[in-house]
């Protein structure tokens, strides 16, 4: 066998071996692959009482659980809708889309997705591409540019985000500009 010939044999061995070990380790890895969903909901529809009263409606058309990783996760990989009613004003709900959801019930942490549009029961309308919310500090926040429509057709724009109580009872802009009505501008010197 010539000499060079001989090398480019030994090589392809080499190859083959190395090629072989990554394959068993890919097949091992898979094995212990725990993360897929335990559980699915198909068309979910979640109602959720407290003390006799409606305090949120769920939909979904699909709901994926898995519950096998280290920090379990709820996705709403097809979109949410959802409903939640206030105490202060029980018969007028707020109201969330997004085109994917999800939730972190360990850690009580939860992002939305997607063309995510908020009409609070005030009538205000928040409209932007993903927002966070952390229910233990009741904050909900995002970084991306958010329109915000009041009911008499003001409009602002937080071009950085914002940062809001969960229930929108105060919300602070990041960069923001937008029209408002004159009665809303508060006069100077008062």
């Amino acid at each position: 066998m010539p000499r060079c010939a001989k090398y480019i044999f030994q090589a392809m061995v080499s190859v083959a071996f190395l090629v072989s070990c990554e394959e068993e380790l890919k097949k091992k890895d898979r094995r212990n692959n725990k993360n897929f969903p335990t559980e699915t909901i198909l068309n979910a529809n979640i109602i959720r009482n407290d003390s006799g009263y409606v305090n949120l409606r769920f939909r979904a058309p699909i709901l994926e659980k898995y519950s096998l990783v280290d920090s379990p996760y709820v996705e709403a990989k097809k979109g949410i809708y959802l409903e939640y009613f206030d105490k202060k004003k029980p018969e007028i709900p707020g109201r969330i889309w997004a085109k994917y959801a999800r939730m972190n019930e360990l850690a009580q942490f939860y992002t939305a997705t997607g063309d995510v549009k908020i009409i609070t029961n005030d009538g205000q309308t928040f409209e932007t591409q993903r927002i966070f919310w952390d229910q233990k500090n009741h904050k909900m926040f995002t970084r991306d540019t958010v329109f915000v429509t009041d009911k008499d057709g003001s409009t602002l724009v937080g071009a950085n985000g914002l940062t809001a109580r969960d229930d929108f009872s105060e919300f602070t802009f990041f960069n923001n500009s937008g029209t408002f009505s004159s009665k809303e501008i508060p006069s100077a010197g008062k």
